[in-house]
């Protein structure tokens, strides 16, 4: 079984498994990847891209969005808003599933880690400082980026002939690893709305040991 809404869901499944739990091998006490830093937290979101649109691909999505925000930006572009909704509740379910998966992953983690900020930025992005209006701009600039460059990479300008296949992924890789280190430290880059999002309604609902709140008063600056 295979199609558009299935490649969409797995691969944003895939994409926040690996990514929310590359920050929760970090951040989780007793974890074996306890304050290894952010330079892995980058390095893991950078792969978690990759898998996530060759995830995406095998199970059927033609072009492998993963993020609502490209999902919109290509829907403007072309004019041809049909397939909007579909990815869009795809890609926030999948990252509910994916971030369901990392408190399933690290389950005895949660009660012997006391602070309940850490095991929010875990499933979603929460600010070093909080600005909201400086935040929204470090994300607009953030996305804007991820597009225009991302975008960039199946320009007849950049490739006369096109990508090697399989080489694209590869590129969007490296490009979030590469935001993430420099433009990640004040917000956590969300650039997307699943990525955030569905995280988000998986912290509120699931019973995670010794959680907060869910700051949805924030969730808006990465939607």
């Amino acid at each position: 079984m295979h199609g558009p809404f299935l490649g969409e869901f797995m691969g944003t499944l895939v994409l926040i498994l690996l990514g929310d739990g590359v920050v929760a091998n970090v951040l989780l006490k007793k974890s074996k990847g306890e304050n290894s830093g952010w330079i892995v937290i980058a390095t893991g979101w950078g792969m978690a891209v990759v898998a996530g649109i060759f995830t995406a691909i095998a199970f059927g999505s033609p072009v492998a969005h993963i993020n609502p925000a490209i999902t919109f930006t290509v829907a403007l572009l072309s004019g041809n808003w049909s397939n909007v909704g579909l990815f869009w509740t795809a890609q926030i379910l999948g990252a509910f599933a994916g971030a369901s998966l990392v408190w399933m992953t690290y389950l005895p983690h949660w009660k012997v880690t006391p602070d309940t900020g850490a095991k929010l930025s875990i499933f979603c992005t929460v600010p070093a400082i909080r600005n909201l209006p400086a935040n929204l701009l470090t994300e607009m600039i953030a996305t804007t980026c991820l597009i225009v460059v991302g975008f960039s990479f199946g320009s007849k300008a950049v490739s006369s002939t096109g990508l090697p296949a399989g080489f694209g992924p590869w590129l969007w890789g490296v490009l979030v690893w590469a935001l993430g280190l420099s433009l990640g430290g004040p917000t956590g880059y969300a650039m997307n709305p699943a990525r955030d999002f569905g995280p988000r309604m998986a912290h509120a609902i699931l019973p995670i040991n010794g959680k907060g709140n869910s700051d949805w008063g924030y969730a808006l600056v990465p939607i």
